[in-house]
C-alpha cells in the first residue's frame, strides 16, 4: 500500500464512509489504532473443525464458526409457493442447522455442497428446541490449490475470528485490518525499553502483526504476552500516578481524643473487637492521622463487622472536631444504618438533647423522601456542626447540603455509585476529606488491583464471636417437589421457635415488571421469574397460612418500606417476602432462615450477599436455594458451589471465572473495562501484580513521565477524559 494512514486518522479515509460508520456505531472503532487493538477472539485452523458445542451458551449472540456441510436440502411450503433451504453443518462432535428462505436459497444451495467447508456468521437462535442460524453470511474455504505445498500451507493457515456484528462479519473485519496493518509500524511503544527487554517481550509493532496475522501458534502466544503487559502496565501507571497525586494533596489530620467520644463508645461495647477489626482499625486511624487524604477500600465478608469499624473511624473524626458522612445506595439501607448506628451508640447519639451524653453528638438521617420540617432540621444540624455524623442516600450530594467541617466520607457498597456522585460529596469539604470505601462483595486480589488500584486495601475476613454458621442446601423443586414442601415446613418450624424468615424473589410482580418482556436467555417455554406479590399471596393462603407475612420491594412508598422494616426488626412481621432490596446492610439477628426462589437467576456473589442476612445472631442460619433447573445444568453447578462454601473470596473467583470477561468489572467501571481487551483479570494475576510493582517504581522515579514520552502517549490514548475521571475518583 502506498498510503500509510496515521494511527489517529479517521477510518473513513482508509475504509470509506459506509464501513467506517458500521465500525464506529457497532464496535466503537474510530481510528486505525482502535482497529489494530480490535484483536481476534480466537483462531480457526483450516485443517481442523471448530467446536459447535459452545453455542448453547450464546443464544441471541453473533458468532462465527468454521464447519463442514453434512447435508443440504430445499423444502417447499404454502403449496409449493415458498422455498426453504436447510443446511446441516458439523464439527464431528455437534451439529447446527442453517436456514435460508425465499429467493435467497439458490446461491447457498449451489455453494454449500456436502463435504465443503466454510466460515459461517450469524445470530444464534432457537427453533423447535434446536439451535440454528437463520440466513447466515458465509465464506467458502475452497480447496482448489494448484500444488501440494500450497494446499498444505492453506490447510494449516490460522484464520483470525474477530468479535463481529450483524452488519460486518469477521472476514470483512479481517479485510479492514489488512488495510490498516501497514500503519502498525507507526505505533508508539509504551513500555520502557529496559522493562521490555528485561522481561523478554517482543516490540509492539511485531506484537500487532503477530496477533492479527500469525504464522504459528507461538506467534499468537508472543503477541498475547506482550499486549497483556501493555494493558496491565499502562493501567497500573495511571493508578500509580493517581496514588502519587493523592499523596500530595493536603488534608486535616483527624486523631481521636483520649477520653473522648470514641473511648466512651468503646467502653460501652458489650463485646471485644476481633483481631481483624483491631488490625483494620489501626490501618484506618494511621491514615486519618496523616496530612494527606486517606483513600482506603475496606472489603469484608458478609457479617464481619465493617459497619462497626467504619463507625469507630467516624467517631474518631468527630472527636477531632470534624464531621463524617456515610453514603448508602438505597433508602432502606440508609435507614437501616441510621437505626443500627444510633442503637449501637445509645445516649452518645443524642448530643445536645435531653438525656443525651455531654460527650455525644447528633446522628442525622438525610434521604430524598423525608418531610420538609425534618429535612430542614437535618440541614441546619449539618451546617452548624451540631450533627457530627450524617447518614444518607444521594440526597446528601445536593447543592443545598452544606457541612460545617466534613472530615470523612464513608461510601457503602461502592459499586452502586457513579463517579460524579462520590466526587460531589468529597468536594463538600474545605480540604479534601478522608475517604473510606466499603464493600461486602469480596473482590479477588487482581480485581482489587485493577478496579480499586488507587485505593489502599484492608480486608476483614474474620467473623465476630457468637456468629453462627449458615447451612445452605439446593432445593430442586421440579425434580423433587416434596423438597419444596419440606422447605416451607422448615420456615414454619423456625417461626414457631420464635425466629423469623426471608423469602427472596427475582421479580416484584406489581404489574410494572411485565413478564412478557423476556430476557435473551428466556426461551419460548421458560416461565417468567417468580414474583414477590404472587409468592406472598400463595404462602399466606397455603403453607404459611396464619402467619404474619409482609412484602418489601423497591417500588413501595419509602414510608411503607421503613414501616415494614421496623416491624420486621421488632419481630412483629414473621416472614418477609422481598426482592434483593434486602441484599446488603439489613441486620435482623432474629432471622434464621432464607428461602431464595428461582435462585438460578441470581449471580454467585449476590446469593452469598443474600445468605449473609441470616445467622447473624446466636441461632444457626439456614439458606435454601430453590431452583427448577436440571441437575446437570451450569446453573445448578453454580448453586452447588454456593452451597459448598461460605468463603466469599472463593465464590467471587468462581463467579468471575463463570462470567464473561467483559462483565468482570461491572458497569460502573466501563472505562476500565473497555481498556482491557487482552488481559483476563483472574488468569493474569501474576502479570497484574508485576505490572503494579513496575508502575509504582516508574512513577516514583518520574511522576510526570518526562523521560517516557511513549508511555505518556499511550496513557493519553488509553485514558480518555471519562476514564481519567473514573480513575481519579474511584
Amino acid at each position: 500500500m502506498e498510503h500509510v494512514p496515521a494511527l489517529d486518522e479517521d477510518l473513513k479515509k482508509t475504509l470509506g464512509p459506509a464501513t467506517a460508520k458500521v465500525l464506529a456505531e457497532q464496535l466503537g472503532l474510530h481510528t486505525a489504532l482502535d482497529l489494530l487493538h480490535h484483536y481476534p477472539r480466537r483462531y480457526a485452523e483450516r485443517g481442523e473443525l471448530t467446536s459447535l458445542a459452545e453455542l448453547a451458551d450464546q443464544i441471541d449472540e453473533h458468532v462465527t464458526v468454521v464447519a463442514q456441510v453434512a447435508d443440504a436440502r430445499i423444502l417447499t411450503f404454502n403449496g409449493g409457493r415458498g422455498k426453504r433451504l436447510e443446511v446441516t453443518i458439523t464439527d464431528g462432535s455437534g451439529r447446527l442447522q442453517l436456514v435460508f428462505f425465499g429467493a435467497g436459497v439458490h446461491k447457498p444451495h449451489k455453494d454449500l455442497l456436502p463435504g465443503s467447508r466454510a466460515m459461517f456468521a450469524g445470530k444464534v437462535g432457537m427453533f423447535n428446541r434446536k439451535l440454528q442460524l437463520s440466513h447466515p453470511a458465509y465464506e467458502p474455504l475452497g480447496q482448489d490449490a494448484s500444488d501440494r505445498d500450497a494446499a498444505t500451507a492453506f490447510a494449516n493457515q490460522l484464520i483470525p475470528i474477530y468479535p463481529a456484528c450483524a452488519k460486518l462479519e469477521s472476514w470483512k473485519i479481517a479485510k479492514c485490518v489488512d488495510a490498516v496493518l501497514p500503519s502498525a509500524q507507526d505505533a508508539v511503544d509504551p513500555l520502557p525499553r529496559a522493562l521490555r527487554e528485561g522481561r523478554g517481550l517482543v516490540p509492539l509493532t511485531e506484537a500487532l502483526l503477530k496477533i492479527h496475522r500469525p504464522g504459528t501458534k507461538a506467534d499468537i502466544e508472543d503477541a498475547r504476552q506482550r499486549l497483556k503487559w501493555d494493558e496491565a502496565f499502562v493501567l497500573q501507571v495511571a493508578l500509580a500516578r493517581r496514588r502519587h497525586a493523592d499523596s500530595q494533596l493536603p488534608a486535616v489530620p483527624r486523631r481521636p481524643v483520649p477520653g473522648g467520644l470514641l473511648d466512651s463508645f468503646d467502653a460501652k461495647l458489650p463485646f471485644t473487637l476481633t483481631q481483624g477489626q483491631q488490625t483494620v482499625s489501626k490501618e484506618i486511624f494511621d491514615d486519618l492521622a496523616t496530612e494527606h487524604p486517606m483513600h482506603r477500600l475496606l472489603q469484608g465478608e458478609v457479617g464481619s463487622g465493617k459497619t462497626l469499624v467504619a463507625l469507630r473511624a467516624m467517631l474518631a473524626v468527630v472527636d477531632s472536631g470534624g464531621q463524617a458522612a456515610m453514603l448508602a445506595p438505597t433508602e432502606v439501607l440508609a435507614q437501616q444504618h441510621h437505626r443500627s448506628i444510633t442503637e449501637m451508640m445509645g445516649e452518645l447519639a443524642e448530643g445536645g438533647m435531653l438525656g443525651g451524653s455531654d460527650r455525644g453528638t447528633k446522628v442525622v438521617l438525610l434521604t430524598g423522601s423525608m418531610g420538609m420540617p425534618a429535612r430542614r432540621r437535618a440541614l441546619l444540624d449539618l451546617v452548624t456542626g451540631e450533627a457530627g455524623i450524617v447518614i444518607g442516600t444521594h440526597a446528601l450530594i445536593e447543592d443545598k447540603v452544606q457541612f460545617h467541617d466534613l472530615g470523612l466520607v464513608v461510601v457503602d457498597e461502592q459499586h452502586r455509585f457513579g463517579v460524579e456522585q462520590r466526587d460531589a460529596l468529597r468536594s463538600k469539604g474545605k480540604q479534601p476529606p478522608h475517604l473510606l470505601v466499603m464493600t461486602a462483595t469480596p473482590i479477588p486480589r487482581t480485581v482489587a488491583m485493577t478496579v480499586f488500584g488507587d485505593l489502599e486495601t484492608s480486608v476483614l475476613d474474620q467473623l465476630p464471636a457468637g456468629r453462627s454458621p449458615i447451612a445452605t442446601h439446593v432445593v430442586p423443586s421440579k425434580d423433587k417437589p416434596h423438597f419444596l414442601a419440606r422447605a416451607w415446613e422448615r420456615v414454619r418450624e423456625e417461626v414457631e421457635k420464635g425466629h423469623q424468615a426471608y423469602v427472596v424473589c427475582p421479580r416484584i410482580g406489581d404489574g410494572e415488571d411485565d413478564p412478557k418482556k423476556k430476557s435473551a436467555e428466556d426461551d419460548a417455554d421458560k416461565r417468567p421469574p417468580l414474583a414477590v406479590v404472587e409468592i406472598a399471596e400463595q404462602l399466606t393462603r397455603g403453607p404459611l397460612a396464619g402467619m404474619a407475612v409482609e412484602v418489601l420491594h423497591g417500588r413501595m412508598d419509602p414510608a411503607d418500606k421503613d414501616d415494614v422494616m421496623r416491624r420486621f426488626a421488632a419481630g412483629g412481621v414473621k416472614v418477609l417476602v422481598a426482592t434483593t432490596v434486602i441484599e446488603v446492610g439489613v441486620n435482623v439477628p432474629n432471622s434464621t432462615v432464607m428461602v431464595i426462589m428461582d435462585a438460578d437467576r441470581f449471580g454467585v456473589s449476590q446469593l452469598h450477599q443474600l445468605r449473609g442476612r441470616v445467622g447473624r445472631g446466636s441461632a444457626p442460619g439456614l439458606c435454601l436455594l430453590v431452583s427448577e433447573m436440571h441437575e446437570a445444568s451450569p446453573a445448578r453447578a453454580r448453586l452447588a458451589a454456593v452451597a459448598a462454601t461460605l468463603d466469599g473470596f472463593e465464590l467471587s473467583r468462581i463467579d468471575l471465572e463463570q462470567r464473561r470477561e467483559g462483565d468482570v468489572l461491572g458497569q460502573a467501571q466501563s472505562g476500565v473495562r473497555s481498556s482491557l481487551r487482552m488481559l483476563a483479570v483472574i488468569e493474569d494475576e501474576e502479570v497484574i501484580a508485576q505490572a503494579r510493582e513496575e508502575a509504582t517504581r516508574v512513577v516514583a522515579e518520574d511522576p510526570a513521565l518526562e523521560h517516557l514520552p511513549g508511555l505518556r502517549t499511550a496513557l493519553d490514548a488509553l485514558l480518555d477524559t471519562e476514564r481519567e475521571q473514573y480513575l481519579e475518583k474511584g
